[in-house]
């Protein structure tokens, strides 16, 4: 039976909202209980609003610490680095005050650097409290892209490596991304992506089982961790 639970709205304004909602419950919850939280984010333009939205929110922020799902390999001045992202739309106003771990390491390769950000993930960032997937038009999710000679180490549930290095077929720039793994270890897991042809996407995904043709049912149809989706 899958752990799926599906919230469709049709404005924006109230998706944003309910699922800001459910982030800062969650972190709120984490800090009571052991101190501090986690969240683990991704980049792509939809969760623009959500991060302008959730910056505003009267939270802990000190006690916070956010990382990325993954991250392209370049450096982090860029605007395609998700890590630029990250700290132009949410580490602003109270979550300013938020400790962020990268993934980029800027000495190394990127395949040198595959345990070097595992290792930071698991001592800085693990547990995941909250870790918010996006979903491509191709059916990627993190940057797990169809039919990619590295998914079937990526979802290995018993690789113990946190991170794995991805070169796309079908995008530019080689990646770090989070193994299926390291996903699933989190809390609370949320699917959020906009717009119809996505919705398409989604549909076909939950009625069929090939990981490898639409990596995002490595997620959704899975039934060892429950998720929830957000959509309009």
């Amino acid at each position: 039976m899958m752990s799926r639970t599906v919230h469709a709205f049709s404005e924006q304004e109230a998706l944003i909202e309910a699922l800001s909602q459910n982030i800062v419950d969650n972190l709120q919850k984490a800090i009571e209980e052991k101190g501090k939280a986690s969240l683990i984010v991704s980049g792509g333009s939809t969760p623009k609003p959500l991060f302008e939205t959730l910056r505003k929110a009267a939270l802990e922020w000190d006690k916070v610490w956010v990382g990325l799902c993954d991250e392209r390999w370049i450096d982090v001045s860029k605007e395609e680095s998700n890590e630029h992202f990250v700290k132009k739309y949410l580490l602003q106003e109270e979550a300013a005050k938020a400790h962020f771990v990268g993934m980029y390491c800027a000495d190394t390769d990127i395949y040198t650097a595959q345990k070097r950000c595992s290792k930071k993930m698991k001592e800085m960032l693990y547990p995941f409290d909250v870790l918010i997937l996006g979903m491509g038009t191709d059916a990627h999710t993190a940057s797990l892209f169809p039919e990619n000679i590295k998914l079937e180490e990526a979802f290995d549930l018993k690789n113990p490596n946190f991170c794995i290095s991805i070169e796309p077929k079908s995008a530019p720039y080689i990646r770090m991304s989070l193994t299926l793994h390291a996903i699933l270890s989190a809390k609370h897991i949320y699917i959020h992506f906009e717009g119809k042809e996505k919705i398409a996407v989604f549909e076909e995904a939950i009625t069929g089982e090939d990981i490898y043709a639409m990596p995002i049912r490595s997620v959704l149809n899975q039934e060892i961790k429950e998720i929830e989706v957000f959509y309009r």
